[in-house]
């Protein structure tokens, strides 16, 4: 039995990674590790329908978890790149 459920959370980074442009921007493999240390800083939302949310949705909520992600992904890409520099210094 496959349950066709998600993470919001999820749905709205993606969303958001698109709109900002950073996933023609950046490589797959960066952005599979933002995502995982972004939505690992992140509640959880799980939801069955994305039809269903957006009608039952209040749009204070929507821009609060909004907010909470942008939040998540400025110090997702902080560690990483952080994390990536003392790998590079490592191999010189």
């Amino acid at each position: 039995m496959q349950l066709d459920i998600r993470n919001y959370y999820e749905v709205l980074l993606m969303d958001i990674l698109r709109d900002e442009g950073l996933m023609e921007e950046l490589p797959e493999e960066f952005i599979a590790d933002l995502c995982c240390v972004t939505l690992n800083q992140l509640p959880v939302r799980y939801i069955r329908h994305l039809v269903d949310t957006y009608f039952f949705e209040d749009f204070d909520e929507l821009q609060k978890m909004r907010d909470e992600i942008y939040d998540a992904l400025i110090k997702s890409r902080a560690f990483l790149k952080e994390k990536l520099q003392k790998e590079l210094e490592s191999k010189e």
